[in-house]
């Protein structure tokens, strides 16, 4: 069987950081698709679930309430491997072209405070598992470590 691209990445040199994961076609339409690189895979602790499941309800609906890019956003949502999460943008884009997009959210997700959107046993369905101040913590720590100290080998995946 054919190994998908993104277990073609060396990650053993991968770096936190905001790389094209791929680009799909569907009729004349772009989708996107963005690896947002949050801790170094394999040297790293990964995260926990309910820091995860945080950024994912803050990231979704910041991204879901953009006034430029709400109607662009296909999905947001976490990695498996729980070392970032993948941003599905419709549109032909490259990396830079979203790292202000991603400084306003990360920005957001740092200094959020009160009840985490949709953390509610109506709205979620492990809506106990959340952690706001370990995701106020890796907001933080990304935008500061990653998007304000951008570099190009941050930006395209390694050889």
């Amino acid at each position: 069987m054919k190994k998908i691209a993104s277990f073609t990445v060396n990650h053993l040199t991968l770096l936190p950081g905001v790389y094209v994961s791929r680009k799909d076609h569907i009729g004349a339409e772009t989708v996107t698709t963005f690896d947002i690189r949050m801790t170094r895979p394999n040297y790293e602790p990964v995260m926990n679930t309910a820091e995860v499941h945080t950024i994912e309800h803050l990231g979704a609906t910041f991204l879901r309430n953009h006034k430029e890019f709400s109607d662009r956003v296909v999905y947001f949502g976490p990695m498996g491997c729980r070392t970032g999460f993948y941003l599905l943008l419709a549109g032909d884009y490259e990396s830079k072209d979203i790292i202000d997009l991603l400084k306003e959210m990360f920005v957001f997700m740092r200094d959020f405070k009160g009840e985490v959107p949709g953390a509610a046993a109506r709205d979620c369905g492990n809506y106990l598992d959340m952690n706001l101040p370990m995701a106020n913590y890796l907001a933080k720590k990304y935008y500061e470590e990653v998007l304000c100290n951008m570099t190009e080998d941050r930006l395209h995946y390694p050889e």
